[in-house]
């Protein structure tokens, strides 16, 4: 997932009670100590919150940008933002629509703007409100559409319930926008808003232009809808999930009867959705299905874009265990393939290859680690070019633009550092690498780049400077503006003392070094034992140990260390660090072993550098996999863990995704010792130490079922442990009020008691 003696298990109202014994301070109390971190300060008030950038479009036609500004104090009523275009070359400003032209006629008070994107020629505004949230993102709601020129503001949907459409975008002759609505796809004239439906079978079970539960999460398939060059076609996806099995989550506490939300959740060795891909007119008509081969319940379909001139489609094909990947040409009016390219691997596949056209449409941009590392290639759509473009030994992190005009690829690399992040560029050509970032800005660099790649708006933060936003020239990196600079926030870090933090590498046997993050009291005393805490994850889906703002977590962490304890975090191998194609696929079949191996070797090395660490006293907590890891650190390791905190876990990995679990594990036919080796549940009678399980009942990615079926093993082997579940919450335990202050309350109150500070 993403992301002592033996105990009797007892859970009543009473343990419940003793564990959220110590409620928050009420809101009347005396100001915070400004040298002191608190629960309260951090999650209880926005004293630490990190500020963001708000909703920021380039400009396609110029060199501009575009944001949403509070208009200036005046008179009268001055509610919503206004629409303001910025000039790159000389620095003015202009508003294209004030916040009044935001007013639907007869309403009391202005849209409010969540996003909103142009037309071609800048003429018309789509703007996106009332939002709903579908799983992970807000991305169901409101359209409305309006006249630049005219300051004529219209809702989209015809008759449609409010906050029901999705993905609305124009049409490349600004004449017409297409959405999906409940899984049909439809076009709307903007001249006389008549609604055209092109597909008529949408259901709970088919779905068209957007995606199902799966594909969004694990390959991040939202908006599955894509115009023609031309506007006269759109290319789509489809999903059929009828043979797929349903999941039910049960929310018992919005209303006087349970409420039961089902949908289609496809666990590992199960059947997935029939995907399809077809091409229908803009007018209607019959759909023209690609011709992909193979069982549509038997790969996945990550991507697929028109080339420049609308002559062809490219897409990508995964098989089930995501080890080949075919890239085709599809011939739009027969439906037609071809395939020009085949990448392949020994473990998997990474789908990391949205589609960017080179040459014209002559070529795309591909990424690939057959050679070891992470690099960069021009491959033809003839199906015999293939060039690489960057070289080293190092990985190409994520391309971040490409300056055809100037011919350089710009791409996030760290070729001396896997913790931290950097932008270079090489020519499209080849060449040596450039870095662009500053030298005298160790850390974290994150660009959006202009269309024209002259331009981008760079955050930069490291482990102990919270985020700098600026507007930067490309590729002399000279800033132009400061859009968010954290001013306040950076007040309150400087009036705490300082901690003491580290980046190190671990030697732990076998030729294996693994970085890591240490936070310590600013003076630690190898006469005073301090407990050993380690935040984890360890699985390839993400990388914990970067040297980047942490947010308030990152301050939580430092609040223990006020308090005494030692906080770390390893990554194992395995993880998404940019260490090259062995390091990260090392753990292929073996999720949840290897890992936990190495996270063990790990607390030793630093037990036995650190003298004042006490090793009667270590802990582990995790979220989502760092959950499954906790849980696989206490159980497999129980005379080195003392105590685990396991939040939103995977106790067996047979109850996950097709997508996430087969890629990294295989079939579960295949890899039966991997998986029952690598799942916790086969390990709960191990447990010795103190364990505390924090699951939202309503998660629909790693699901309470699994923290129940851990329960119930616990309880057959007579362990005692505390389980915490948060009423209809999801995976981020995000929902409800107070909860954010109330989880680290939790966790707080429960290190202090299990893992005390002072010894």
């Amino acid at each position: 997932m993403k992301p002592a003696a033996t105990r009797l298990f007892v859970l009543s109202a009473l343990s419940a009670a003793r564990l959220l014994a110590q409620p928050a301070p009420p809101a009347a109390h005396p100001p915070a100590d400004p040298a002191r971190l608190t629960v309260d300060r951090l999650f209880g008030s926005e004293e630490f919150q990190t500020a963001r950038l708000g909703p920021f479009v380039w400009s396609k036609r110029g060199a501009s940008y575009f944001t949403l500004e509070a208009p200036p104090p005046g008179p009268g009523d001055h509610a919503g933002r206004d629409l303001v275009r910025h000039n790159l070359v000389d620095g003015g400003q202009e508003v294209v629509a004030p916040a009044s032209a935001f007013l639907p006629r007869g309403a009391k008070k202005p849209l409010t703007v969540e996003a909103f994107t142009f037309s071609a020629d800048e003429s018309q505004v789509l703007i996106f409100t009332n939002s709903q949230r579908v799983w992970r993102r807000h991305t169901r709601g409101d359209y409305w559409v309006l006249d630049v020129a005219t300051r004529e503001l219209r809702q989209l949907g015809g008759d449609a319930p409010p906050a029901t459409l999705m993905f609305a975008k124009f049409s490349p002759d600004r004449t017409r926008v297409a959405y999906v609505r409940a899984n049909n796809l439809y076009v709307q004239d903007l001249r006389d808003l008549r609604v055209t439906a092109l597909t008529t079978d949408g259901s709970a079970t088919l779905i068209n232009g957007t995606s199902d539960w799966v594909n969004e999460e694990e390959l991040g398939l939202r908006d599955a809808f894509r115009w023609s060059p031309d506007g006269t076609a759109i290319a789509f996806w489809q999903f059929d999930t009828g043979e797929v099995g349903q999941f039910h989550l049960i929310d018992n506490t919005s209303a006087l009867y349970p409420k039961i939300t089902s949908f289609a959740y496809p666990k590992v060795g199960e059947k997935n959705s029939a995907t399809r891909l077809g091409v229908i007119a803009a007018t209607g008509g019959a759909v023209r299905w690609l011709e992909v081969p193979g069982d549509p319940r038997e790969h996945y379909l990550p991507h697929l874009e028109w080339s420049p001139d609308g002559s062809q489609l490219l897409l990508q094909q995964l098989n089930r265990l995501q080890n080949t990947l075919r890239v085709m040409l599809a011939d739009p009016p027969s439906g037609a393939t071809r395939t020009i390219h085949t990448e392949t691997a020994a473990a998997w596949v990474e789908n990391e290859n949205p589609v960017q056209w080179l040459d014209g449409g002559k070529a795309f941009l591909w990424l690939s680690e057959r050679d070891g590392w992470r690099h960069a290639y021009v491959a033809g759509t003839d199906g015999a070019r293939f060039t690489r473009i960057t070289q080293g030994d190092f990985d190409v992190i994520d391309p971040e633009a490409v300056d055809t005009a100037g011919g350089w690829f710009y791409y996030a690399a760290s070729p001396a550092n896997p913790t931290q992040r950097y932008l270079y560029r090489t020519r499209l050509a080849g060449g040596a690498p450039e870095r662009v970032s500053p030298a005298g800005q160790p850390g974290w660099h994150t660009y959006d780049v202009s269309p024209d790649a002259q331009w981008a708006v760079h955050t930069y933060s490291n482990f102990t400077t919270p985020p700098v936003v600026t507007l930067v020239h490309l590729p002399d990196h000279r800033v132009v503006r400061v859009l968010a600079d954290n001013t306040k926030l950076r007040e309150a870090i400087d009036a705490l003392p300082q901690s003491a933090t580290e980046f190190l590498r671990l030697e732990i046997g076998g030729g294996v070094t693994l970085d890591a993050w240490c936070i310590r009291p600013a003076k630690p005393d190898a006469q005073r034992k301090h407990p050993l805490l380690f935040y984890v994850y360890g699985e390839p889906a993400s990388q914990s140990v970067r040297d980047i703002w942490g947010g308030k977590r990152g301050l939580w962490h430092r609040m223990l260390a006020q308090q005494g304890y030692v906080v770390v975090s390893v990554d194992n191998r395995g993880t998404a660090s940019p260490r090259g194609r062995e390091w990260r696929k090392v753990i292929y079949r073996q999720i949840g072993i290897l890992a936990a191996q190495e996270q063990a070797a790990a607390a030793n090395a630093l037990l036995a550098r650190w003298p004042f660490a006490d090793p009667a006293r270590v802990g582990i907590w995790g979220w989502s996999g760092g959950g499954s890891m906790s849980l696989n650190a206490i159980f497999r390791y129980p005379a080195l863990y003392r105590t685990a905190i396991a939040v939103a876990p995977n106790a067996s990995q047979l109850l996950y995704d097709t997508i996430y679990q087969e890629r990294y594990m295989g079939l579960p036919a295949d890899n039966v010792a991997g998986y029952r080796d690598g799942s916790p549940l086969t390990h709960a009678a191990n447990l010795q130490g103190n364990l505390l399980l924090i699951h939202g009942t309503g998660d629909d990615n790693g699901h309470f079922q699994g923290t129940e079926r851990l329960m119930n093993e616990l309880i057959a082997h007579h362990k005692l442990f505390t389980v915490l579940p948060y009423p209809g919450r999801s995976h981020a335990l995000s929902e409800g009020k107070n909860t954010e202050r109330h989880f680290y309350t939790v966790l707080t109150d429960y290190l202090h008691k299990h893992l005390p500070p002072t010894n």
